[in-house]
Parts: C-alpha cells; sequence; structure tokens
C-alpha cells in the first residue's frame, strides 16, 4: 500500500509514533549490515510524523537507540515545515538533543507555509528541501525559478544546504545547477527502491 494511503489514517489515528519507531530500527539495522560496514555506510533520511515530535517518550526511544555518535552521524531525520512550526517548542528541543549527538536535520517541503522564512534563523537544520511545487515549473516559469532562487540564497547565508525535490526533466535539473542548488532528488535521477538493494 503507498504510504500516502496509510500515513493519513495512521496520523489520525496517533500510531504514527510506532511507525516511526520501527522504521528508525529498520534503518539503524540496515547500517549495522551494511556490506562496507557501518563506518562506511551512507546517510539514511529519514521522515519524521509530527505527532513524534510532540511525543516525549519518541526522543528518550531516539536517544537509546541512535544517539551514539557512531550511529547518529548515518542519520538526516527530515521534518516537515508544517509539522516543525506546528510543534514549534518540541521540535527546537528535539532537534538540538539530537544534533549534539551527530544526527542531522532536514525541513521538508519548505516554501509551502506562510512563514517560511521568519523562523529559519532560529530552527537548527542542516538541509533545506525545496517544495517540489516550485522545483517542477522552475525552467519554464519565473515566478518558481524567483523562489527557488531566494530559498537558495536564504541557505547559503545561513550556511544550510538545499536539496530541491522532484526533479522529473533535464531542463528542471540543468536550471537547478544552474541556479546552484545542493542536491536534487526525483524520478529523473532514480526511481524508489527497496534499502536492502541499496545497502
Amino acid at each position: 500500500m503507498p504510504a500516502g494511503e496509510f500515513i493519513p489514517a495512521a496520523e489520525r489515528y496517533n500510531v504514527m509514533p510506532a511507525i516511526d519507531r520501527w522504521v528508525i530500527l529498520r534503518a539503524l539495522e540496515r547500517l549495522r549490515h551494511a556490506p562496507a560496514g557501518p563506518a562506511a555506510a551512507p546517510v539514511l533520511a529519514v521522515n519524521l510524523s509530527g505527532n513524534s515530535l510532540s511525543d516525549q517518550s519518541f526522543l528518550e526511544f531516539v536517544v537509546e537507540h541512535a544517539g551514539a555518535p557512531d550511529v547518529a552521524r548515518h542519520l538526516c531525520f527530515e521534518i516537515t515545515e508544517t509539522a516543525a512550526v506546528t510543534n514549534w517548542s518540541n521540535a527546537l528541543y528535539f532537534m538540538k538533543e539530537l544534533q549534539q549527538r551527530g544526527c542531522r536535520f532536514a525541513l521538508d517541503d519548505f516554501g509551502s507555509g506562510l512563514s517560511s522564512f521568519m523562523y529559519l534563523r532560529t530552527l537548527p537544520v542542516d538541509f533545506l528541501k525545496i517544495d517540489g511545487q516550485f522545483v517542477s515549473q522552475v525552467a519554464t516559469n519565473p515566478v518558481d525559478r524567483n523562489m527557488v532562487e531566494a530559498i537558495c540564497k536564504i541557505g547559503r547565508s545561513l550556511g544550510i544546504a538545499t536539496v530541491a525535490e522532484c526533479v522529473e526533466s533535464e531542463s528542471v535539473l540543468e536550471e537547478l545547477k544552474r541556479i546552484g542548488v545542493d542536491f536534487v532528488q526525483g524520478y529523473y535521477l532514480a526511481r524508489p527502491r527497496p534499502l536492502s538493494e541499496l545497502l
């Protein structure tokens, strides 16, 4: 079942913290058994639900299982802009605690909220993931191009790397290169694959 179908129901019935725990344990298991060994394992991006940020025991769980520096440096937690704003104090505390241990954070769907730039200076993120609604038309729509350029400039001035979502054509990729986006993801580069194939 596609994630887009079961996640809304899981959030409605407040079981996302349990699913997030399961995903983290599976990710750590894959990291430990990476063919080249844990030290050479890649950084894994793990999406977190806003519900998990509100669960105090969730932070304790992550610290217990992934708080060691040799493990933490392989994890990048993705939190949507909406979840970060909605759970502001919890998100801030959660991120600072885990960053001290070596975890990284990406602010997902950045640019979709009304207050995107207002709180960015105080939120300790390593990556800004530019919302795909701006990226998909960046090669043809001047407004979207200006929005992506603005996010990149703000990111650079704050020392935050940028990631463009939804890259689905060569023309979009070339425009993003011209703008200076740091990283890209999308079907033009690769289709989703099971983690077991990648590690």
